[in-house]
């Protein structure tokens, strides 16, 4: 039994995705990143990248912030619905707790406003005491600012509009209409509007809205653009919230990488016939290769993943299975309201095996839709494959073992410490055993066991807890190794923020 070559496919990025960017007082830009729960500072001159507020901290889901005149950093933590207060000696101060996805986040003098990333959310203003409401009904907030004219200018997500409104409340005005997919509120240093489209193109929107009222349309290619800053010579920098890193944006449309993107996991992996590796990564299907990533669709919360000639079947660890036609660009919801499901297999005859992980169950999906039971009484299903008799398995992580479906569930292996991707190959079940880093292979004829590959540690390892929920929206999910088959008995596992190509070690 041979072992492997390890050679990532991409860089793992600094920033695993960004979102809320603000300048702070040392003209650093301090990045949010909500997947992370980090806070980093970005040197703009360097692309160096420093982690100011680690994960692990009263900070759980930082999405936004914005810096008071004493140096302090306010933060949006959006999941549980804190507004927090960072001293320049590091101490954190809860501002509130009693607002929904908290978002958006803009100072009007010393009067701080946050914004609710929620259907029907408030816009309000945080003080001493209850928040006081401005205004409701906005359809999903998100960065906002204030406006050269005193007011502070917000996006409705879901309706591509803009609004403004006076720092004292009052009737909301509408200022934009029919904007590409809204996300971001910006003002440049002279005054002009700029909103950014959370779309796969990356167009922002400038709008002349003081003089002319023209509007200009710029397309960076930066797919899930998040948020943006303007320095002092008035250059533009953007964030993403699928890809991650920091870029310079040109009047034209040009990006220039600052920090540079990556993966925002990535989750579960797939090789289709012809040798292309698909990942899901949470907010996109990608493609890994020559050191990039490339977005097919952006599709929000991809964990699981299966190649199926132009089809990929996904997983959602918040409750669904959907089919991506890749040829048409459209997605079909083959399941709903399931508990955690991860791992995903195909069978030949397009029948789905999906590990439900929060229920202890395996489940097939038809080509009808119907659900049913495979496998139940499981601890905690991650991932499932099959060998080349139509055999299948499932690795559990909570019981340390992987399973062969042939009726009741019979042990192939025991006694490993979180199993999780899962594929067989040449006549071995490979398994990566991510609570002790390395990948072990079972011969399936005789049950020998070795360990194939030891996997260095992961600089940057993802935070890992259970998925987050709060009042009807999803948050941070659970992270977990994929594992898929390559050509030339080549493996793809996904660790340390990228993909790592494994090729047998007599190869070069």
């Amino acid at each position: 039994m041979t072992g492997f070559h390890a050679r990532p496919l991409t860089r793992p990025a600094p920033l695993r995705g960004s979102n809320g960017v603000a300048f702070g007082p040392d003209r650093r830009l301090y990045v949010a990143q909500f997947l992370a729960g980090e806070i980093s500072a970005v040197d703009l001159a360097t692309g160096d990248v420093e982690v100011i507020v680690p994960a692990g901290g009263p900070v759980q889901a930082p999405d936004d912030l914005a810096f008071g005149a004493d140096g302090s950093m306010y933060i949006t933590d959006l999941v549980p619905g804190r507004v927090w207060r960072r001293r320049p000696d590091g101490t954190f101060t809860l501002v509130t707790d009693r607002v929904r996805l908290p978002n958006g986040i803009a100072f009007a003098g010393d009067r701080l406003f946050v914004n609710e990333m929620i259907p029907h959310g408030r816009l309000l203003e945080l003080g001493a005491g209850e928040p006081s409401v401005l205004t409701g009904e906005l359809a999903m907030g998100n960065a906002m600012q204030l406006g050269p004219d005193g007011r502070l200018y917000y996006p409705h997500m879901l309706t591509g509009e803009v609004f403004r409104i006076p720092p004292d409340g009052g009737t909301p005005e509408l200022v934009a209409s029919d904007v590409p997919e809204p996300v971001a509120v910006r003002f440049d240093r002279a005054g002009t509007l700029l909103v950014l489209s959370r779309g796969a193109a990356g167009v922002i929107t400038r709008i002349d809205l003081f003089g002319t009222g023209a509007r200009t349309l710029l397309t960076t290619g930066l797919p899930g653009l998040d948020n943006a800053a303007f320095d002092t010579e008035n250059r533009m920098y953007v964030s993403s919230f699928a890809g991650g890193g920091i870029a310079e944006v040109h009047p034209d449309g040009r990006a220039r990488e600052v920090a540079p993107r990556g993966f925002a996991g990535p989750y579960g992996v797939t090789v289709d016939l012809g040798g292309t590796v698909h990942t899901a990564d949470h907010y996109r299907i990608t493609e890994p290769r020559d050191d990039d990533v490339t977005t097919t669709e952006l599709l929000p919360f991809a964990h699981g993943i299966a190649a199926d000639g132009d089809l990929l079947h996904l997983t959602s660890q918040y409750g669904q299975v959907r089919t991506y036609d890749r040829g048409t660009r459209t997605v079909r919801t083959r399941a709903g309201g399931l508990d955690q499901p991860l791992g995903i297999a195909v069978r030949a005859d397009g029948t789905l095996l999906v590990a439900e992980a929060g229920a202890g169950r395996v489940l097939t999906v038809d080509a009808g839709d119907e659900v049913a039971e495979l496998a139940t009484g499981l601890g905690r299903p991650v991932d499932v494959t099959a060998d080349g008799e139509g055999r299948w398995y499932v690795s559990d992580e909570e019981r340390g073992a992987v399973y062969r479906l042939d009726g009741e569930p019979a042990v192939v292996v025991a006694d490993l410490v979180a199993p999780q991707g899962i594929v067989v190959a040449g006549g071995r079940l490979y398994v990566a055993e991510t609570g002790k880093g390395r990948v072990v292979a079972v011969e399936l004829a005789t049950g020998e066991t070795r360990v194939v590959l030891e996997l260095p540690a992961n600089p940057t390892p993802a935070r890992d807890f259970p998925a987050l929920h709060a009042h009807g929206l999803p948050g941070v999910p659970r992270p977990f190794a994929g594992l898929a088959a390559g050509p030339g008995g080549s493996l793809y596992l996904t660790s340390g923020g990228t993909v790592v190509h494994l090729t047998p070690a007599e190869h070069p």
